[in-house]
């Protein structure tokens, strides 16, 4: 499975993190991509609460969690790390792993774009929007995550994950 790795800087408003983006173009088979079966895949490989809907179109990010995106509809540009940071299509199949504090946005897409998602055990996604908090105590809590064990597309230990623990 090819990883690419993106280091995204810190913001002012959107935190970041010292973990880089990742982005799996094709990490499932696009005839494997549907709602259900991407939903199913991630919690088999022991992530939770998962999902189904679009990216939202403005900026935010989670200090609660990390989260992984899998597309199973459509097509779209999403937006990572701020008005500075890099861009990603994402096709049926292709998967992205943000860390906590890494913002996220949609830049465009097609009307029937959906993505499923989830996040480890323990953690959650509520959204953090640019400005909201003590971004102080908003990077002690991004801090104080611990790492998922588990690759949540393959399920393998670290799987795309040894990108986080090197």
């Amino acid at each position: 499975m090819e990883v690419v790795t993106h280091h995204l800087p810190d913001d002012t408003e959107i935190p970041s993190s010292h973990l880089p983006l990742l982005v799996l173009p094709q990490a499932v088979p696009a005839e494997d991509a549907s709602s259900a079966a991407m939903a199913r895949r991630f919690t088999d490989n022991g992530w939770q609460g998962t999902w189904t809907y679009t990216v939202f179109d403005y900026w935010h990010f989670h200090a609660q969690g990390h989260e992984v995106l899998g597309c199973v509809g459509g097509e779209a540009v999403i937006g990572f790390g701020g008005d500075g940071g890099v861009q990603a299509r994402m096709r049926p199949g292709d998967v992205v792993m943000i860390p906590a504090g890494v913002g996220h946005r949609r830049l465009s897409a097609s009307p029937d774009f959906a993505v499923v998602g989830a996040y480890p055990p323990g953690q959650n996604g509520a959204i953090l929007r640019p400005g909201d908090g003590d971004m102080g105590a908003v990077r002690a809590q991004i801090a104080a995550l611990g790492l998922p064990e588990r690759d949540p597309v393959s399920g393998e230990r670290p799987g795309c994950l040894a990108a986080w623990k090197d």
